[in-house]
Order: C-alpha cells, then structure tokens, then sequence
C-alpha cells in the first residue's frame, strides 16, 4: 500500500471521443468499391449504345440506282438490255498454208478494201509464177514461126507446088502452139492465183478489232494443226454497229419497224444516242422467250465501240416523227426512293452495309422517277421504298 500512496490519482483523465485522434483517409476497401461503380456504371453506358444498332437485326432492303435521264426516255413505253454488234464483220484468214512474214496493220488501224493486211512466205510460188511465164513466152515465140510455116504452105497449096500433107503438118503445127499457149496462159493464171493468195487482204472498208497472229507463226486457211492459226485478224465495219436487245415475247407487240428509240450505254450513261428499230428478227428463242430487235444508230461517235453492254428505250412515236422537243438529260431516282423525314424530302444512301439520312431537293417528276436537283450524284444506290421506321445508320443487307 505504500506504493500506491506515491501515485497523484487527480492527474489521471479518461480521453474523450472528440479527443481520440483518428486517420481521415478512407479505407483501400472503400476506394475500391468506387472505382468498381464507375466501372460498371460506364460499361453499362457502352452497351446501351452499342447496342442499339450494331447487333439489332438487319433489315432486308432494295436498292435503286441514281441516274440521268430525259423526259422522253421517263415515257418510254419499254425497256431491254442489249449489245453494239457490228452487222458487218470478218475474221481475215490465209487462203494458203505459210509463215506469216509481214503483218502492216494494228489494233485499232483503219483499212480500206483491198489492202494488204499480212503476207506469208511465197518464195516458192513466186518461182512457179516465173517458170509459167517463161514457158508462156517459149510458146508465143513458136506461135510466130508456126504462123510463117502456115502461110507458106497455104501459098504453095494454091500453086499447086506443095502437096496436101505438108500443109496438113502446117495447120497442125500451127494449132498445136495455139494450144501450147493457151495451156502456159492458164498456167501463169494459176501461178498468179496462187501468188495472191498468199496475200491477206481487207474485203471492206473498216478497223481492226483483234490480231490473233504475229509474224513469223504458221497460219492456214483451216486450223489442222496445233501450231497453226486460223484468223489473223478480224476487222468490222463500224458503220453498220447496231444494238441487239432481246425483247420479251409479252411485250414484242409493242414494237414496230422504224419506231424511234434511245441508246444509252453502260459505259457513257450521260450520253443519249438516238436510234430506231431497223429489223425484228422474225423468230423467237425459245430458252429465254425472247424476241431480238435490231436498233440501228441514227448518231454515233467514235466512242460506240462493239461489243458494248447498252440499255434501249423504245419511245412512242413523236407527233411529226420528230425526236421528243425536251431532250436535255436530268438526274432523277425512282419516286418510291424519296420519303419525309421532320418535313424534308431525303433518301437513304447505301453505304457499307449502313444508311445514311440526305436531304435532297426535287424538281419535276418524270413518270415514275423523280427529277433531284440537289443531294446525290449519278451512280448513288439508295434504298428503294424505305420503311417508317428507318433512321440513319441503320445496318441493312441487300435483297437477293
């Protein structure tokens, strides 16, 4: 007890709760816990927009394409897919067997009839050519000599101072040389004959479309064998190019000879050529049900070239038989394509399997296209007949 008498007791004090020092900083537990909040609370935020389009389901669409066009070709009573033909072409091939030595004419160079196209080797022709005329010439010399023998032989006949049998040898001699000549006549016609043929030349005015030998190859009049080409070159008269589209057989009674159309080729679609049916071909192919219709070119440029993919507007017949009076071409979309979207006139672009929303501006309606003046360009696909709902950046897939 004496020890505990030492100690002053009024010194002790109990420590208060304000009075307790703490650690303000949060526990790691707590910092945790936000950071994982905002986590989620962000995750959450990408998927509601993520999803909103790219996995909702694409819709099935149909496209159109943005194009020019004219007023007359928007009333046209049909349309057919076709091809340029030329109605006069040829394949040029050797009459004879050789090696081709000489070919002057390229793709693309324009000849006239009778011109030399190639040449192959005639060394050998050229000597038979030369020994038949050689002979020709021995001949006409003999025909001279047998001339004088006859002459004579007839005088001395007539004065009784020859007998009948020399004069007989005379007319034999005589006729025999004729023969002679006329048989070495036929045989340099035959040499020359064969000296032609070694030439290859253009049976009409026109261009060449293909070269299909080169010199030094072997080319014949038929491809018997490996080695051997058949057409050397091919040439087309680019006067007679025509446009040959199959029609359907429902719709053939709609068109008549001389009815006036308009060419547009794939390859120029701003360019309008004026054209008319110039034959119907009076039979049907029974695979397709089609009837091909000739449509010859009233205008045509260097540009129309064969083979060229065309498209053909059969036009009704213009009162006069003139061409429509407003041929100038606008750019126009099939009406069904243009909706309303917040009081604007837009369309809906096809873009990397998405939409996009563009306003346009219209301007006169043409049959079932309606004329844009602003907002798209020639060669736009957009969708045909967009439902209510679309909205941009919508993913779609093409109907099939």
């Amino acid at each position: 007890m004496s020890g505990s008498e030492g100690i002053d007791l009024s010194k002790l004090k109990i420590a208060r709760g304000d009075e307790v020092k703490t650690d303000h900083r949060p526990p790691r537990s707590k910092k945790l816990y936000g950071w994982l909040v905002l986590l989620v609370a962000a995750a959450a935020a990408v998927v509601f927009f993520v999803s909103r389009q790219p996995f909702a389901p694409a819709e099935t669409v149909e496209l159109t394409t943005v194009s020019f066009i004219s007023p007359s070709q928007a009333a046209s009573l049909l349309t057919a897919s076709g091809y340029v033909v030329a109605q006069r072409k040829a394949a040029i091939a050797s009459k004879a067997t050789g090696r081709l030595v000489y070919l002057g004419f390229e793709e693309g160079d324009r000849v006239r009839k009778g011109d030399v196209i190639g040449r192959i080797e005639s060394e050998d022709v050229e000597a038979a050519l030369s020994l038949a005329k050689a002979n020709l010439a021995v001949s006409n010399a003999d025909l001279a000599d047998a001339r004088n023998t006859l002459e004579r032989a007839t005088g001395l006949l007539r004065k009784q101072l020859s007998s009948q049998a020399d004069y007989d040898a005379a007319r034999a001699r005589y006729d025999r040389v004729e023969a002679t000549i006329a048989a070495a006549g036929a045989s340099v016609k035959a040499a020359e004959v064969q000296l032609e043929n070694t030439r290859i030349r253009a049976p009409f005015d026109g261009t060449i479309l293909t070269k299909n030998a080169d010199v030094g190859e072997v080319v014949a009049p038929f491809g018997a064998g490996a080695s051997s080409k058949v057409a050397v070159v091919t040439i087309a008269d680019m006067g007679s190019l025509e446009v040959e589209a199959d029609v359907s057989e429902s719709n053939i009674q709609k068109i008549l000879t001389r009815q006036p159309c308009e060419i547009v080729l794939d390859a120029y679609p701003e360019k309008r050529y004026t054209g008319f049916v110039s034959k119907i071909v009076p039979t049907a192919d029974r695979s397709k049900a089609t009837v091909m219709v000739k449509v010859k070119f009233a205008d045509r440029d260097s540009r129309v070239l064969p083979e060229m993919s065309s498209k053909v507007y059969f036009l009704p017949e213009a009162s006069g038989g003139g061409a429509p009076a407003d041929s100038r071409t606008v750019l126009a979309v099939n009406s069904s394509a243009v909706t309303s979207r917040d009081g604007a006139k837009v369309v809906f672009l096809y873009r990397n399997n998405t939409v996009v929303k563009v306003p346009v501006s219209l301007g006169r309606s043409l049959g079932s296209m309606s004329e844009i003046t602003r907002g798209l360009s020639a060669g736009d696909k957009v969708i045909l007949a967009p439902p209510d709902g679309m909205e941009e950046g919508r993913k779609v897939k093409v109907k099939e």
